[in-house]
């Protein structure tokens, strides 16, 4: 993701390798940030078990968070959507571990922003008041629309060059059967799209949104279940990316140590029925 024409500022966003973070470089020398999404704080959790496994844990979550920052020199963070795991409320259990990952990530110096997701009604009151909460329509920053990826963001963010979600959960899954044991893996997706026509004109182009790529984020916590989008369309609940978005361009995938997986030509057919492979590796 790394577009420039003419004179046109060079935009720069990159995932770094081997993590769920987007590494954005905005034109004109603007500052960089981070991105990651689906933190899904909580998952696992059970009675008297509010941080869930460890791995997936507040704290092992904001060690590499900052870790990646380090790596990155990059003093900004930008979460994009469902910091937390429960969609309904926040139990008083997970409050002081969300309040608490937060903190750490402060504490560590990053500027932190969040974009609500479907997982984030009602978190504002559990963030240290210097998080920056944004509402679920997004943020436009550098030339780059932001968003969770569960319903349609603004007009600005619809109107911006390079757009950047979560929410769809991107997997590729390896085994032979949709039953097997550890079959898939996190992954990216890399969406381009053929130049923007407005309605009215000749070969309009009949989409909501003007952008030449869209990059969806793997989740950032390792526990999160993913879509096997080489195996079948992604479930009702994670649909709207894939129907309103990634139908319109070309997609490619890539697992978090860079390897190419190839393009991504359907998925077809209802999501409770497994379609045939259709993600390849390029010859």
């Amino acid at each position: 993701m790394d577009p420039g024409d003419g004179a046109m500022p060079r935009f720069r966003a990159r995932p770094l390798r081997g993590s769920a973070a987007l590494e954005v470089e905005p034109p004109d020398g603007a500052e960089r940030f981070l991105v990651i999404a689906d933190v899904h704080l909580g998952l696992g959790a059970q009675a008297g078990w509010a941080d869930g496994p460890a791995e997936g844990s507040a704290a092992a979550l904001a060690e590499e968070a900052v870790r990646i920052a380090r790596e990155a020199r990059s003093d900004r963070l930008i979460i994009a959507g469902d910091v937390k795991h429960p969609i309904v409320g926040t139990p008083a259990g997970l409050r002081p571990l969300v309040f608490r990952f937060f903190a750490d990530l402060l504490g560590a110096g990053l500027a932190v922003e969040v974009v609500q997701g479907n997982h984030d009604p009602g978190i504002g009151p559990y963030l240290p008041r210097e998080v920056v909460l944004h509402p679920p329509d997004g943020l436009v920053r550098g030339g780059l629309g932001i968003f969770h990826g569960h319903r349609w963001p603004s007009p600005e963010v619809l109107a911006a060059p390079h757009l950047v979600a979560g929410h769809l959960h991107p997997g590729f899954r390896f085994a032979p059967s949709a039953h097997a044991a550890i079959s898939k893996r996190r992954c990216w997706v890399r969406t381009t799209f053929p130049p923007y026509v407005a309605p009215g004109k000749r070969r309009a182009i009949d989409r909501r949104f003007v952008a030449r790529d869209l990059v969806v984020l793997p989740p950032f916590n390792p526990l999160a279940g993913t879509e096997a989008l080489n195996r079948s369309r992604p479930s009702r609940g994670r649909s709207f990316l894939f129907s309103r978005f990634l139908v319109h361009g070309e997609s490619r995938l890539y697992l978090l140590d860079g390897t190419d997986l190839g393009r991504l030509t359907g998925p077809r057919g209802p999501p409770e029925r497994p379609a045939p492979d259709v993600a390849r590796r390029d010859r």
